[in-house]
């Protein structure tokens, strides 16, 4: 099977109620500039929402940091650990390179996903001490 690298429209979060879900999920990893929030989804693929505030700079610098964290994103999506709803948060900072931005997100991926394994097994002890 050959690996599309696209961002399509379904890889993208859209609505408030869609990021409002992800922060609600309490789950986040801090990496530099970046602060990554994730939920699971049952899609099969992440999805991805952006928040770059007027503190990180002018339009288009905050336009570029968009473009390389789409960029980073798009390259990394089959790498990433199954289907994940991903918002990020920008913090003001000079805009860094691609690979950077890549590694940032690669890594606070891999953590976050430990968080959600350890929370599920959690609920799976919890379930099985009360006896489901």
């Amino acid at each position: 099977m050959t690996r599309t690298y696209n961002y399509a429209k379904k890889h993208r979060l859209q609505h408030a109620l869609q990021f409002d879900a992800v922060y609600a999920g309490k789950t986040r990893d801090t990496r530099g500039p970046l602060t990554c929030f994730a939920i699971p989804n049952d899609l099969g693929h992440p999805r991805l929402g952006l928040s770059v505030g007027r503190k990180v700079g002018t339009a288009p610098k905050r336009n570029r940091i968009k473009r390389l964290l789409r960029e980073a994103f798009r390259l990394l999506q089959h790498d990433l650990p199954r289907g994940y709803d991903i918002v990020i948060n920008v913090r003001p900072h000079e805009t860094a390179l691609l690979a950077d931005y890549q590694r940032m997100l690669s890594a606070a991926m891999v953590k976050l996903h430990q968080k959600w394994e350890e929370r599920e097994a959690m609920e799976a002890k919890t379930r099985m001490e009360d006896g489901g």
